[in-house]
């Protein structure tokens, strides 16, 4: 890996990587998880209650029924979460950092999906054959369920490399100038027999 890879950003960057990690990492991944909740109870309300689809609209939806409508809504978290995916990772290192980099990818492309939903919903165009704004992979797979996918699968390596994370080495702490994990000891390495 190249010494530039582990460049300490200053200013706003460098105390957002650094001494604010912590913090910042903990509302957005708080954010994060309730969104995912969000359309685990969508599903949840689809398969297992039986409702119709217009019908289940999560937690938040029931009594903000715009929420689950609004294309700008969507956009606007999927770009907020891309660039805080963009903004906390300079304060991953090592195995973190390849999982952390894995949701900014995955994430990228759900942004799109969204921007694409998004541009079709004010311009008024669709795509051919598709009677409401679709995105390209929801011409296959319906939207729940492929917004579910997205958000699990975006999630999932969020988590992981959250806790590998704060269980960083003191190599990893030092590159990133992070101390997420300072108060806890690395986890030992495993010896092999």
């Amino acid at each position: 890996m190249s010494t530039s890879e582990f460049t300490r950003p200053t200013g706003f960057l460098g105390s957002l990587n650094s001494r604010y990690h912590h913090a910042a990492l903990a509302v957005f991944m708080v954010v994060v998880l309730a969104h995912w909740a969000e359309h685990l109870v969508q599903a949840f309300q689809i398969y297992a209650l039986g409702w119709k689809v217009p019908d289940a609209r999560g937690l938040l939806g029931i009594p903000f029924p715009w929420l689950i409508s609004s294309e700008w809504l969507h956009y606007g978290y999927a770009i907020v979460m891309l660039i805080a995916l963009f903004l906390l990772r300079k304060g991953f290192a090592g195995r973190s950092r390849q999982w952390w980099n894995l949701a900014l990818g995955i994430q990228f492309w759900h942004h799109i999906e969204h921007l694409l939903l998004l541009l079709q919903a004010q311009a008024g165009w669709r795509f051919p054959g598709q009677k409401v704004p679709s995105s390209i992979i929801q011409m296959f797979v319906p939207r729940v369920e492929l917004h579910l996918f997205y958000n699990t699968i975006v999630t999932i390596p969020m988590v992981v490399a959250v806790i590998l994370h704060r269980r960083a080495s003191a190599a990893e702490r030092a590159r990133t100038g992070c101390s997420c994990g300072a108060s806890r000891p690395a986890a030992p390495a495993l010896s092999r027999p």
